[in-house]
C-alpha cells in the first residue's frame, strides 16, 4: 500500500510538472543542463560533507573541466547543487547558474565552501531523483542535454518513492541519470561499504537515459578525480562506448 502510494503520488508530481510548462520565454540556451545530486545522508558526517563539497569545487574550477565547457558548441552550461537526505530533506546548495568560464566556476565554487550543510536523514534515492527532475523541468534554461548526477555511497531507498518509478519518468522525458558510487568514505580504507557490488547496484537500480555511466570513486582519496572524470565525460556528452574502455560501467 506505502509503495502504491508513492508510486501515485509520484506520477501526480509528474503530471504538475507537466502542466506548469518550462520558462520558455525567458530561457537561456546552454550545452547542458546538470542537476549535481550530493549524498548527505546518515552516513555522512560534517568533516565528510566538507570533503565531498570541497571535491566538487576543486573539480568545478579545474582547467579541464572548464575547457570542456567552453569548448561546446555554445561555451556554457547551467549548474545546480543539491544536498539529499531522507525523502523530506533535498536542499540547494548552489542555485542554477551559468558556468563560461574561471569567474562563474569560482563563485560556485566559494558558494559550496561557505554554505553549511543542508540535508539529513536516512537515504531517499527516488525523492532526490525527484528533485532533480523538477530543477530540471521548472529553470529557465534550454540544454542540448540534460543530465541528473547522483553521488551515494549506497543503492538504498529507505523512504520516499521508488527509484524505479521516479527512474522511469526521468528517462522517458529524455532527461539521464549518471552515478558516482563511493565504495568507501573512510579516508583509510581499502575495502567496501556494503557486501554487494556498489556499480553494479547502480547501473541495474538508479542511472539511465542516453548515454548514461557509473563513475566509481574507491575512497575519498580518489573522490575529486572521479568527480572531475565524471564532470568532463558530463559536459563533453562522450559517447558510453568510448567511456567504457576505460573498464567503467555502462549504464542502461
Amino acid at each position: 500500500m506505502r509503495c502504491l502510494v508513492w508510486t501515485v503520488s509520484i506520477w501526480m508530481l509528474v503530471g504538475a510538472v507537466v502542466a506548469a510548462p518550462r520558462l520558455v520565454a525567458a530561457e537561456e540556451v546552454v550545452d547542458l543542463e546538470l542537476v549535481l545530486l550530493a549524498d548527505a545522508t546518515g552516513s555522512i558526517d560534517n568533516a565528510e560533507i566538507k570533503f565531498q563539497r570541497e571535491g566538487y569545487a576543486a573539480a568545478i574550477t579545474d582547467s579541464e573541466v572548464l575547457g570542456a565547457i567552453t569548448g561546446g558548441l555554445h561555451g556554457k552550461i547551467a549548474l545546480t547543487y543539491v544536498e539529499w537526505g531522507d525523502a523530506s530533506s533535498q536542499q540547494v546548495v548552489v542555485p542554477w547558474t551559468v558556468i563560461s568560464g574561471p569567474q562563474d566556476a569560482a563563485k560556485i565554487a566559494q558558494v559550496l565552501r561557505a554554505t553549511p550543510r543542508l540535508a539529513f536523514g536516512s537515504n531517499a534515492i527516488g525523492s532526490a531523483l525527484s528533485k532533480g527532475m523538477e530543477l530540471l523541468e521548472t529553470n529557465a534554461y534550454k540544454g542540448l542535454r540534460r543530465v541528473i548526477d547522483l553521488s551515494a555511497d549506497s543503492a538504498n531507498n529507505w523512504n520516499g518513492p521508488p527509484i524505479s518509478t521516479v527512474r522511469e519518468v526521468i528517462t522517458a522525458k529524455g532527461i539521464t541519470i549518471n552515478g558516482l558510487a563511493i565504495l568507501c568514505r573512510d579516508l583509510e580504507c581499502g575495502g567496501r561499504p556494503v557486501s554487494y557490488n556498489l556499480e553494479e547496484a547502480f547501473q541495474r537500480e538508479i542511472v539511465g537515459g542516453p548515454g548514461a555511466f557509473v563513475v566509481t570513486a574507491s575512497d575519498m582519496k580518489s573522490f575529486a578525480a572521479a568527480v572531475k572524470r565524471k564532470l568532463i565525460l558530463e559536459i563533453a556528452g562522450v559517447a558510453v562506448q568510448q567511456f567504457a574502455k576505460d573498464g567503467q560501467k555502462q549504464g542502461r
